[in-house]
């Protein structure tokens, strides 16, 4: 075992030996053994940068200052950046760009109102049906959703028996399996709008008690564990809504609202993700009369599409429409879905592709609830183009992608 000798360092000004906090030797001549300890007892005034092992966690942790906080260490894997390693039992290694579709109300069990458990995967750059990724803690529809590189996070939504819950939990998209635990939310929340940077993950509205919307605002640190924290609060109450992001701006909207006559919420708001405080006004949803409730959203780092959803006085629409996000203004017309539907509450989507999953449907059997899966070219406008199917009639889902829109 080598020990550190301070006098032997020099302060950057000074000759005087520098303070060493928390390591005072080293194990071997080719690593250290860092601080470590658990969640608990991590130091909430040290400087931005400082390193310990989280021993709750199993892994190195980085303080990035008080706004963000203490942020997990992860490996890149070689999956995210399409690499080409063999697929291993349990791994989803080499496999591109990957989406993961979970839970909604089971079409196909005895009630057509089971709320399902299962996992869906695609790929996003091939087109193709679904396959088993694994599943969720407990069947729920209805979910909000986000996602960083490595993991797919589920909060809040409907439970078998139309009970509502706070929990979330997580998913590692390297590993196929069973969800694990990650905290909880401020309170129960019906279909919250999940936006992400690929750090800080943030729910907006939701409906707590459905169906009134929520104007709270939360968000969570992705790569830890823990519960929501309080961010702010959106301009108006909504839930059922869209959200997506960029790597500064979080934009969320749409959905139903006790704030309009005719209950649907024809506002998008903007907020700045590393920060905290309330949303400000982004611009209008223009398709639809103005109403987009239950409909799917999903972005690069540029643009962002939003497509179907159920508007006054309930009708089903098809219609795609797009935002620049780093920009303020209304929604323009982008073109069509394969098929009209609501209750998609999500989307996936690359660099170029978005990918906007099955919901419900009028004139389709399996309790309307279709299995189809639409896409687009993000930097173009123009009709959706079939992808594939899900691997059972499913609505209400949720959705996500360690692409994160190429950001």
């Amino acid at each position: 075992m080598s020990e550190i000798n301070a006098s032997n360092f020099k302060k950057e000004h000074g000759n005087l030996a520098p303070d060493l906090v928390g390591v005072t030797e080293l194990t071997s001549p080719i690593y250290f053994v860092p601080p470590s300890g658990d969640t608990a007892s991590r130091p909430s005034d040290c400087e931005p940068g400082t390193l310990r092992f989280n021993t709750d966690h199993g892994s190195l942790e980085v303080f990035r200052g008080n706004t963000i906080g203490w942020e997990q260490i992860q490996r890149r894997e070689e999956q995210y950046l399409g690499g080409s390693n063999v697929a291993q039992a349990g791994s989803n290694k080499g496999t591109g760009v990957r989406g993961l579709i979970a839970g909604g109300y089971d079409a196909d069990s005895s009630t057509g109102q089971d709320r399902a458990t299962i996992i869906d995967q695609i790929t996003l750059s091939t087109l193709g049906n679904a396959v088993d990724f694994g599943d969720m803690v407990t069947g729920a529809s209805s979910r909000g959703a986000l996602a960083s590189s490595t993991r797919f996070v589920l909060a809040g939504g409907f439970f078998q028996g139309n009970s509502l819950k706070d929990e979330i939990e997580f998913s590692h998209f390297a590993h196929t399996g069973t969800a694990l635990d990650f905290g909880n939310l401020k309170e129960a929340n019906e279909a919250p709008s999940g936006l992400s940077d690929g750090v800080r993950g943030v729910f907006m509205g939701g409906g707590n008690p459905s169906p009134n919307g929520g104007n709270r605002i939360q968000y969570i640190n992705i790569a830890t564990t823990g519960d929501a924290v309080n961010f702010g609060d959106t301009t108006h109450a909504w839930y059922a809504g869209f959200g997506f992001a960029s790597s500064v701006r979080g934009i969320a909207g749409g959905g139903q609202t006790p704030d309009s006559p005719n209950n649907m919420n024809n506002g998008i708001d903007v907020i700045t993700i590393r920060t905290t405080g309330d949303a400000t006004e982004f611009g209008d949803l223009t398709e639809n009369s103005g109403g987009r409730y239950a409909a799917g959203g999903s972005s690069n780092a540029t643009r962002g599409i939003i497509a179907g959803g159920r508007y006054n006085p309930g009708t089903y629409t098809n219609s795609i429409g797009f935002i620049t996000i780093a920009t303020l203004g209304n929604e323009v017309n982008f073109g069509d879905l394969t098929l009209a539907r609501w209750e998609i509450h999500g989307g996936m989507a690359s660099s170029t592709r978005a990918v906007f999953q099955s919901g419900d449907s009028p004139g389709i059997p399996s309790a309307s609830a279709d299995n189809r899966i639409d896409f687009v070219q993000i930097a173009t406008t123009g009709d959706a183009v079939d992808f594939g199917d899900t691997i059972d009639h499913r609505r209400g889902m949720a959705s996500g992608t360690n692409g994160h829109g190429g950001l």
